[in-house]
């Protein structure tokens, strides 16, 4: 999904609201979806210009994030009126929310996931084997080394039998 400025939102916003104009004829205008100039109307008309400014990295608390998954489902609300109702840009976000509280339960909610994670490295890590295991491996291989490479000679010689059988039952009898 593209990223629009607050600007721009705006501009879409008032289109619809002050000229009285439909979400139809202003996506078509702004050349967004309707979806997106509806909903950017209703944040407009409901909370005026604050609503449409993006704000960067907000960091919302456990607390209100169980508040409004709570809020949510006591109201029988969908994510998008809940967003409009507590200014979230994205009901995405809200989705999420409402995915780790059924998952790991209100608890889940409280933990600060963004970032990477802390014991995270650059490069992943090679696992140590024991010598034990390692000689037990480095065996097996050179075990079924030999198997194929038995295989190979004993179907090398019944190809040369084959091979000598059709050439005797081919050849002309000498008498």
């Amino acid at each position: 999904m593209a990223k629009y400025k607050s600007e721009f939102k705006l501009d879409v916003a008032k289109y619809i609201l002050d000229e009285k104009h439909s979400t139809v004829e202003a996506s078509k205008k702004f050349n967004v979806s309707q979806t997106m100039a509806y909903r950017w109307f209703r944040k407009y008309e409901k909370d005026g210009v604050k609503s449409l400014i993006k704000s960067k990295n907000k960091k919302y608390s456990g607390e209100f994030k169980l508040n409004v998954i709570e809020y949510m489902h006591t109201n029988h609300l969908s994510p998008q009126e809940v967003s409009f109702k507590f200014l979230i840009p994205s009901t995405s976000v809200i989705l999420k929310w409402e995915r780790i509280y059924y998952e790991e339960g209100p608890q889940g909610l409280f933990e600060e996931r963004r970032g990477r994670n802390k014991n995270m490295s650059s490069k992943p890590s090679k696992k140590k084997l024991s010598q034990e295991t390692e000689k037990d491996l480095i065996e097996e291989v050179q075990q079924l080394r030999m198997e194929v490479a038995y295989l190979k000679k004993l179907n090398a010689l019944v190809q040369e039998r084959v091979n000598r059988e059709n050439l005797r039952k081919h050849k002309p009898s000498q008498n």
